[in-house]
């Protein structure tokens, strides 16, 4: 009971049970006081909430029942439970966002040290004031990644002891985390405290980080002496937490194992970088059906011969189909002719054996080809070239003509039998001839849409060419196919390449070693 000037003025056994710890007995907390003055002078809003406090480590809600002699009776209902229940409803809520965040952030970057770092991060952020996260060791050394709250993320490589740590060996082992309250803080090496750490440690909780099949690492969660230890909800939330990160950091691992394959897998299926080999320029530009995919159905090689003497064996080939099974069987195609140059004085031979090998493997493919085999002579090329159900290579002169090589022969990898003729011509000083596939005439769009651009209209855009560099010539075959498709059309593989013969001078040695060095395919 308050009177008009808010003194207390009347209790019953209930409250003064409650009051009787209190210093200030004859005064309530300022809390009702407030209330209670607002009350008297008809301040009150009757929206606002009810007034609330506590009264030592209780919480309470007070309603107001005013007396005939102007007194107030304050009627306090405990709402501890329910206090609580809010609050760890709250930090229910905190921690699932911070783990939603925490997972979205690592699912979003597919790079171990980039995961290690956001996790060992939030942690500190989320979970304490400090956080040490260890993955697995590449040989004797740890990658250790450390995090100060509000303080840069220190990464590093180092020689550890995880049995210095309670609990870490285990926890790299993957086994089930011990209670916080089982490791002494002072046991923790210095290693395992990030710089800057402030004041001695008052607790410390070690766990696992679970990944695919085998451990991702562990984390190690540190608190100041002036902060509380880890409850048994937070040592639950910190599992969790630590299940989503070693999750994405084992995707992470994954992924980088699965891109480093497929790298060195694609710098065996895409072609190689061309330039001048024994004295003779060569140019190729490659684009695949699908602009995402880096490899594809078509392909070129050039195999250089022991000496500036020998021939250098050319291959410009089409697989049917697109996408990364053409590519599978480009490679197969590419690694035999490879083995096959021995013989590429011979290309009957050469595409016979092909083609037997194509028909006894599982792929149900086919494939068009062109060979050259390529010699530099006194002031001139001589090519020998064969086709296999392949377009003609086109011969562009210095003075424009444009002159198509009769090339005729059956595809390989379909039939028991290839047949196939050889043709050969000379380039004089500045000529090209040039290899493409029918990506390039197969182009379909144009002004009105729909539209080959064809073989013809391939020839009248060379006929504008004579003179120019391979490797301008090339591109710009490439470009006037690019720019007649329709914008967002499908389209097949385009390969193209270019050979020519220098307008002056005689490659020296070293020219032709360097070029052999750079295409990779040395005989």
């Amino acid at each position: 009971m308050l009177d008009t000037r808010g003194r207390l003025v009347g209790r019953n056994r209930a409250a003064r049970r409650l009051t009787a710890a209190s210093p200030t007995t004859g005064l309530p907390p300022s809390w009702l006081a407030d209330a209670h003055r607002r009350h008297v002078a008809g301040t009150s809003d009757p929206a606002a909430a009810t007034p609330t406090g506590t009264f030592g480590d209780r919480a309470y809600e007070a309603r107001p029942s005013p007396t005939d002699d102007g007194a107030v009776a304050w009627w306090l209902f405990d709402r501890t439970d329910l206090v609580r229940a809010e609050t760890a409803a709250r930090e229910t809520r905190r921690r699932a966002d911070a783990t939603s965040d925490l997972f979205s952030t690592l699912l979003s970057s597919l790079n171990v040290p980039r995961c290690a770092e956001v996790a060992a991060r939030m942690a500190a952020d989320h979970l304490a004031e400090a956080a040490v996260l260890i993955t697995p060791p590449t040989g004797h050394r740890y990658a250790v990644t450390h995090a100060l709250r509000g303080r840069r993320v220190v990464q590093e490589t180092r020689q550890i002891d995880p049995l210095s740590v309670p609990g870490l060996d285990e926890a790299l082992r993957g086994f089930p985390p011990v209670p916080a309250r089982w490791i002494n803080p002072a046991a923790i090496p210095d290693w395992a405290v990030p710089d800057g750490f402030s004041g001695p440690l008052g607790s410390v909780l070690v766990t696992p980080l679970p990944g695919h099949g085998v451990p991702a690492g562990a984390l190690v969660l540190l608190r100041s002496h002036t902060e509380k230890g880890f409850t048994t909800e937070e040592e639950a939330f910190a599992r969790l937490f630590a299940s989503r990160a070693g999750t994405a950091l084992s995707a992470a691992r994954l992924y980088g194992e699965q891109t480093a394959i497929t790298g060195t897998l694609m710098r065996e299926l895409l072609p190689p970088p061309l330039s001048r080999v024994h004295g003779v320029d060569y140019a190729g530009r490659y684009r695949t059906a699908m602009d995402h995919e880096r490899v594809g159905g078509d392909f070129y090689d050039v195999h250089p011969g022991p000496d500036a003497s020998a021939e250098t064996f050319v291959a410009l080939g089409d697989v049917a189909g697109k996408g990364l099974d053409a590519a599978v069987l480009t490679g197969k195609i590419r690694n035999t002719l490879h083995a096959l140059q021995p013989l590429a004085s011979d290309h009957l031979r050469v595409l016979r054996m092909l083609n037997g090998a194509l028909l006894t493997s599982h792929h149900a493919r086919f494939a068009t080809l062109v060979l050259a085999s390529v010699q530099r002579q006194e002031g001139s090329v001589r090519l020998r070239l064969t086709g296999a159900g392949h377009l003609p290579p086109l011969v562009v002169r210095t003075d424009g003509r444009v002159e198509e090589v009769p090339t005729q022969g059956t595809l390989v990898g379909a039939l028991p039998e290839v047949t196939a003729r050889t043709v050969e011509t000379v380039l004089a000083p500045g000529d090209i001839c040039l290899l493409y596939t029918d990506g390039i005439t197969e182009a379909r769009g144009g002004p009105l849409g729909g539209e080959l651009f064809g073989e013809e209209r391939l020839r009248q855009a060379l006929a504008g060419c004579g003179g120019m560099p391979g490797e301008a010539m090339v591109e710009h075959v490439q470009m006037l196919a690019a720019q007649w498709l329709e914008p967002g059309s499908r389209h097949d593989d385009m390969a193209v390449v270019a050979i020519g013969a220098p307008r002056t001078g005689r490659a020296t040695d070293d020219d032709a070693t360097a070029a052999d060095a750079r295409t990779g395919r040395n005989g």
